[in-house]
């Protein structure tokens, strides 16, 4: 019977730092073998870098068709460059010219 009483005075004692210890067992679980973990924490880390990198290429990109459009807008058309357009899209040219074929051509 003094086993009994001897472990309830050791828990009266020591309940706090069990409950502690048993909180931080706990999270540093979860922590690492949790839904939400560290490693998936550096995973989502990488994916929101290459999201990055691809929006930057993107906005790249939109920025050089803005610039091709801007051409052909009514301030500024540049007659070299629609006639040049039209050729490649239409696939047309004149009796009298050479075609060279450029594969750089957009």
């Amino acid at each position: 019977m003094d086993f009994g009483l001897d472990i309830q005075k050791k828990f009266r004692q020591y309940w706090l730092i069990l409950i502690s210890c048993f909180i931080v067992v706990y999270f540093g679980f979860h922590s690492f073998c949790g839904e939400r973990n560290i490693y998936r924490y550096f995973a989502l880390k990488e994916e929101i870098a290459q999201a990055q990198k691809t929006a930057k290429q993107y906005s790249e990109q939109l920025q050089r068709l803005q610039r091709k459009v801007q051409h052909l807008s009514d301030n500024s058309l540049d007659i070299d460059l629609l006639d040049e357009r039209a050729r490649v899209v239409l696939n047309m040219a004149a009796d009298d010219e050479f075609i060279i074929l450029d594969s750089d051509i957009d």
